[in-house]
């Protein structure tokens, strides 16, 4: 790990972590959702670890980056048990057409810290449906939400509508805004306004 710089042990570190929490690797975008920097910023630390030989990816597919356990030095790092939080579900959130739903205490999951930033509140909803299904959101999936009341073009929010609850990336336009779907099975939501109660930050999967 002496080659690395202290960001990239970091980088090193979340893959690592995120793909033993998920079974599966994050995206390049959900690296740098983690770390608050450009994803440009957190493609050049992965192609930076790819060269170093301590990542591998296969192909240009999304979630195939795999930590090369072989041509790591210190293994002590890998292997320290990550700091918990414990994190609220409060129901389910549909990924496909709104579901009615109550924000209402169902039960608790502890997640590592890594998955969080400094400061910021969290909280969970069950995936039901599959309008996200292109983006690696899954039905019965659970989704790890960070509470906001506002959101960038291109980020996937949960959104209130009309008192039902749904899960779509969000656009603003000219004069309308568009929640998009990552399924083409599925037409966008059209509205003049909408109420934004947090941005995706990751993704729980059990199997």
């Amino acid at each position: 790990m002496k080659e690395l710089t202290k960001r990239q042990q970091e980088v090193l570190l979340f893959i690592h972590e995120y793909t033993a929490g998920h079974s599966f690797p994050p995206t390049v975008r959900e690296v740098a959702g983690h770390f608050g920097i450009s994803v440009k910023g957190a493609h050049d630390h992965i192609s930076a670890l790819k060269k170093k030989n301590y990542l591998t990816q296969r192909g240009k597919r999304s979630r195939t980056l795999e930590v090369l356990m072989e041509n790591i030095a210190d293994d002590n790092l890998l292997e320290t048990p990550p700091a918990m939080q414990k994190i609220a579900i409060l129901g389910t959130v549909a990924a496909g057409t709104p579901l009615m739903a109550v924000e209402n205490y169902e039960s608790t999951i502890w997640l590592p810290m890594m998955f969080f930033r400094s400061g910021q509140e969290y909280f969970a909803l069950r995936v039901k449906g599959d309008s996200m299904c292109d983006a690696g959101i899954l039905d019965g999936d659970l989704a790890v939400v960070e509470r906001c009341e506002q959101a960038s073009s291109g980020e996937i929010i949960v959104a209130v509508l009309d008192d039902a609850i749904t899960l779509k990336r969000f656009f603003r336009e000219a004069a309308r805004i568009r929640l998009q779907a990552e399924n083409s099975a599925y037409n966008p939501i059209f509205c003049q306004d909408v109420r934004i109660v947090g941005r995706l930050a990751t993704i729980v999967r059990n199997y």
